[in-house]
């Protein structure tokens, strides 16, 4: 007999385990007959449903094998698929291939948060100098353990008809983030960008600070551009759609590249070839190429404190202090929500205190009117 009262609830509690699965929760009654009654229907109800997932091909769900489906299903058509199936595979790789995704509770949750937040990017506590790094963030962890295995449940519970007694409280684990910092380039280190790019790279990079878009969102190919509508379109971050007007300078771009890749915009030039490359030959420029032109070039400009996502930060910045329209700055740079574009709105406070300003001085005028007159 598994029903009991704690000092919580006034109720009787059910707790029990079917084929390795722990069911619990509340009878709903004060009755302890009763409570016996109800528990043993939700024993019987548990044992139906669990061989029906059997007999459907559902028995038990390991972790590997749940993350593998969600990745076939779901990860590989994210704009950064390469980031989630390293995430999956480490998660995969903390708790053991053969554990249960069911097993995961609130418990484990924590203690794989705990040594995620240990680990440092790249995993090096020092840089090539000896100075030492920061850990990952806790924007990271959240992104790279709690939200992706929060999705993962969802998938199992809604599509594959799983359920989950001890699934974590995802919210209590959220770690608090801190605030996005909002980096704007002035004109010395743009310049210095722009000298230290290398000249095969330099259309993608100015691509990029022209249109703002993320790094992944900036490698774009040729069946993405409308050259008729003026508009570049591609699948980006949370699969929603990114679209570039192509302006006069970005068409020059674009004209500049034709020619050196059937598929892609932009390519590089093979100066160290690896296996099946030859020296000058031009290849797609990949995630991982413009992660590493992008540290080379900063190191060669000498700009410190700035990530390549803060080009985009940079672009917005400069379009609203240009426009004073913060929805044009959402569309541009393809926010759904305009509350995410609102970081930007400090760009405008020399705007709003000469607002403020000619106001006072309007409240002036017609009181001095009113002494003259006097």
């Amino acid at each position: 007999m598994s029903v009991y009262k704690n000092a919580k609830s006034p109720f009787y509690q059910f707790d029990f385990i079917v084929d390795g699965r722990r069911f619990f929760g509340s009878t709903k009654t004060r009755n302890k007959k009763e409570a016996v009654v109800f528990e043993d229907r939700a024993r019987n109800q548990a044992k139906k449903d669990i061989e029906a997932e059997k007999a459907l091909g559902h028995g038990p769900l390991t972790l590997d094998i749940a993350a593998g489906r969600y990745f076939t299903e779901v990860g590989e058509h994210h704009a950064n698929a390469d980031t989630t199936f390293t995430d999956l595979n480490r998660i995969v790789s903390f708790f053991g291939k053969d554990t249960r995704l069911d097993a995961i509770d609130d418990a484990e949750l924590a203690r794989i948060i705990a040594w995620r937040r240990s680990q440092y990017p790249h995993g090096r506590a020092e840089d090539k100098d000896g100075n030492p790094l920061p850990k990952i963030s806790a924007a990271t962890v959240n992104r790279s353990v709690i939200v992706l295995l929060k999705a993962l449940f969802t998938r199992a519970k809604r599509t594959w008809r799983y359920q989950f007694p001890n699934e974590p409280n995802w919210r209590d684990h959220m770690l608090k983030e801190s605030k996005e910092r909002v980096r704007e380039l002035d004109e010395a280190e743009g310049a210095a960008l722009d000298d230290a790019v290398r000249s095969d790279y330099a259309p993608w990079f100015e691509f990029a600070r022209l249109s703002g878009r993320r790094r992944n969102e900036t490698l774009i190919k040729w069946s993405d551009v409308n050259i008729f509508a003026k508009r570049i379109t591609t699948i980006g971050k949370g699969g929603a759609l990114i679209s570039t007007p192509i302006t006069p300078e970005i068409a020059a771009i674009l004209k500049q590249c034709e020619g050196h890749h059937p598929v892609f915009v932009f390519t590089y030039l093979c100066l160290h070839p690896r296996k099946g490359q030859k020296i000058g030959k031009r290849y797609p420029i990949t995630p991982e190429g413009a992660k590493t032109q992008w540290r080379r070039m900063k190191a060669r400009a000498k700009v410190v404190d700035f990530r390549f996502h803060d080009i985009r930060h940079d672009v917005a910045t400069k379009l609203l202090r240009e426009t004073g329209n913060l929805k044009l700055v959402q569309r541009a740079l393809n926010h759904a929500d305009i509350k995410t574009t609102t970081k930007y709105a400090h760009v405008l406070d020399d705007e709003v205190a000469a607002g403020l300003e000619k106001v006072a001085r309007s409240r002036k005028n017609p009181r001095n009117e009113k002494s003259k007159r006097a």
